[in-house]
């Protein structure tokens, strides 16, 4: 037996019900009509109704309620409701009101003219009384009214969100035993964690009988966020897509918002309104009432800290990419993809292994040392100054790819910058001061660098001084089968450059030219016979800090890469970019 539903004020729902629901033939049992009436948005959309065996998604203002109806037509028909918080605890209560002797039956099939109807409305707006109330709630979980024997009558669910504007879902039917709307969990729901790691956490749990043994399409969503648990895949959904507490675009007439919603536009609600009421209600029920309960609760996390994956009909996943020691709330939901309707296991939480402590490196003060970092890894250097000082010089030279440098002086955060080459920082110094340094490497490859830090006002740059731009720049012109001719900026300093040259092969490529490229490999690493020469260069004028060199005694069609380092006062040295060149084959 199928029920129908709107969202009308009780006078009008009494006539329409009475005088036009039942005048006509209830949806029927035949599933091909019921799956043509469920597709018939004229009838079920625009009005807000809604057959027996079918979910609906609804929509309140705040404080606005709002009335469903429905009508059992014979005794002893078993009856369950069910209704969803989205993004907010709602109240709603369930009432019965006996129909009318003359409204029972099948009716004549045809409709009332609407005189007649606005003549049973004028009738039924001075008798109507509130009913019997079988069950109320106040709360946000997911609540259930179940009855398996319930009187013939006209039933009112009515609903109210005190909090906010907010989506919610209902489910009614006749037939619970039948229908089976939400796939059913096993006899252990609990969602276990089977693996732990640093930015991994492997889930597993019992699959639904809903699926292998009754062969519906069931699939599982994993839901992920940093705060609670959900207990209903609407409320995650919801946070998704409202992250913040502002106002909530209304629904589309006709959708799930419906025209009846008058207290909304300035109407003021009839004295049977929640709006009139004591709105904390207690819970109790009908004796032949029975009640399941699923709830949620807690914060409210940023939508972007929320992920919802649906993968498949696996009941083991690995969910990856997550923060090191970092609490996680997990949920599964199993969804029937025929009805779009889900049921939620018994989340769980984690907290992510901590990164692996490693050894801290200890700096000497005013002593040169070498790191080597893996592809991605995390280097820590500590430097405690034996003596009082009011600033620290600190020294960083990233010998490959980029670095990403991290200062703390006794916890608080000085400095964080990615440093490519040569870099200086000063940093203020404090009595007893412990610095902690913290080097994260590229996610290109494994990285090496020089790492120098200093309190003496004194020291002396450890490194050369460098140009902005350290190119090598080749003339083509100027090659000959013999010879080439490169230039490279210099500084207002005075240093020392050594140029090298070595053949390479003609499939040598820029891809091995860039692993090659460690700056910190200094000249004293190159064979003698690799050397072309070292000269002192600089000029007052950057303007005109150029040099250039003729390099000669090369092969024909020979390829060669060019090396220029340029070397400090204190002996430490920096590469240029090195040059690939090609001498001509004919001349």
């Amino acid at each position: 037996m199928r029920m129908c539903w709107g969202a009308v004020s009780l006078p009008l729902a009494l006539a329409l019900v009475l005088g036009t629901a039942l005048a006509q033939k209830l949806p029927t049992r035949d599933e091909g009509l019921f799956q043509m009436q469920i597709r018939d948005k004229a009838v079920y959309h625009d009005t807000s109704v809604m057959p027996d065996g079918a979910e609906i998604s609804g929509y309140l203002f705040r404080d606005t309620p709002k009335r469903y109806y429905f009508v059992v037509e014979e005794d002893n028909t078993p009856l369950s409701v069910t209704v969803t918080p989205c993004d907010a605890p709602l109240e709603w209560k369930l009432t019965l009101q006996e129909l009318p002797e003359e409204a029972s039956g099948e009716g004549s099939g045809e409709p009332e003219p609407l005189d007649q109807q606005k003549q049973q409305l004028t009738a039924n707006e001075g008798t109507t009384n509130e009913g019997t109330e079988l069950f109320n709630y106040k709360g946000n979980d997911v609540e259930s009214f179940i009855s398996t024997s319930s009187p013939s009558g006209l039933y009112q669910l009515e609903i109210l969100s005190t909090e906010k504007d907010s989506n919610f879902k209902i489910y009614a039917t006749t037939t619970p035993e039948s229908d089976q709307p939400y796939p059913e969990l096993p006899y252990d729901p609990r969602v276990d964690v089977t693996s732990l790691g640093r930015t991994t956490v492997t889930l597993a749990w019992k699959p639904t009988p809903t699926g292998f043994l009754m062969g519906q399409p069931v699939q599982y969503c994993v839901v992920i966020n940093k705060e609670h648990n959900f207990k209903s895949l609407c409320a995650a959904e919801a946070k998704m897509s409202s992250p913040e507490d502002s106002f909530m675009m209304a629904p589309k007439p006709g959708r799930d918002f419906s025209p009846f919603d008058f207290a909304h536009f300035g109407f003021v609600p009839s004295e049977n309104d929640f709006g009139n009421k004591d709105r904390g209600l207690s819970s109790n029920r009908a004796p032949s009432g029975k009640l399941s309960s699923r709830s949620y609760g807690g914060p409210k996390p940023k939508a972007s800290d929320i992920q919802k994956l649906c993968i498949g009909n696996k009941n083991i996943f690995t969910v990856s990419d997550l923060k090191p020691d970092t609490q996680y709330y997990f949920d599964v939901f199993a969804m029937n993809s025929a009805t779009n309707t889900s049921t939620a296991y018994v989340g769980t939480f984690a907290r992510t292994k901590e990164e692996a402590r490693q050894k801290t490196v200890e700096l000497k003060d005013g002593k040169m040392a070498d790191v080597f970092i893996k592809r991605k890894g995390t280097k820590f250097l500590r430097f405690a100054p034996v003596s009082s000082h009011q600033r620290v010089t600190l020294f960083v030279h990233a010998c490959l790819d980029n670095v990403q440098v991290q200062v703390r002086r006794d916890g608080k955060l000085l400095l964080s910058q990615n440093v490519e080459g040569v870099r200086q920082f000063q940093l203020r110094g404090k009595a007893k001061a412990k610095y902690l340094i913290r080097v994260r490497g590229s996610r290109k490859g494994a990285s090496t660098m020089k790492v120098l830090a200093s309190t003496r006002p004194s020291s002396k740059q450890p490194f050369p001084s460098l140009p902005e731009d350290t190119r090598i720049k080749a003339f083509d012109k100027l090659r000959t089968c013999s010879s080439v001719t490169v230039a490279w900026l210099g500084t207002q300093e005075r240093n020392k450059f050594c140029v090298y040259r070595r053949e390479v092969a003609e499939s040598y490529g820029e891809e091995q030219r860039r692993r090659e490229q460690n700056q910190c490999a200094g000249p004293e690493t190159r064979r003698k016979s690799e050397k072309v020469l070292c000269k002192y260069f600089h000029s007052p004028n950057l303007q005109k800090a150029v040099t250039t060199e003729t390099i000669t005694g090369l092969e024909a069609g020979k390829s060669y890469l060019l090396d220029v380092y340029v070397v400090g006062h204190s002996g430490h040295s920096v590469k240029y970019q090195s040059k690939l060149v090609k001498t001509r084959k004919y001349c």
